[in-house]
């Protein structure tokens, strides 16, 4: 398997893993103190992000500079990505709030609407940490 290869799969299993926690953890009912779960949630992704990064750069997120990040990216995709990404934590505290009336169908549909939304967000992370890598093999040494 290619470097390339076994990158992808490293990161395909670290989202998948981060999605399936993410669901079990948004399963559990907790009527009443859905956003501090949400929060416990957020705190999973920024380390699934992190984890993402490391593994295509073998470097730690936090040891480049948040500045030159931002540039790369374009701040008006990171506006519309951070909105996007606050938006969905909430309706999704939102509905698993309602679906703990549900009972256990309910809790089933907040794990898949959490896992789903993890592994979304995930894989634009990835898609994007890909395109950077690519980029940078390319470059003539």
């Amino acid at each position: 398997m290619s470097n390339l290869g076994k990158k992808r799969l490293d990161v395909a299993i670290a989202i998948a893993a981060c999605a399936i926690g993410g669901g079990g953890i948004s399963a559990a009912p907790t009527p009443g103190v859905e956003v501090p779960k949400q929060v416990v949630l957020t705190a999973s992704d920024i380390a699934m992000y992190t984890s993402i990064w490391k593994i295509y750069f073998e470097e730690d997120l936090s040891s480049k500079q948040v500045i030159e990040m931002l540039v790369e990216i374009g701040l008006v995709t990171v506006a519309a990505v951070g909105t996007a990404y606050i938006v969905s934590k909430a309706t999704t505290a939102i509905l698993c709030e309602i679906t703990d009336w549900l009972g256990p169908a309910g809790w089933g549909i907040a794990a898949a609407i959490a896992g789903s939304l993890t592994g979304l967000f995930g894989a634009a992370w990835a898609v994007y940490c890909d395109y950077l890598y690519c980029q940078k093999e390319q470059q003539p040494a």
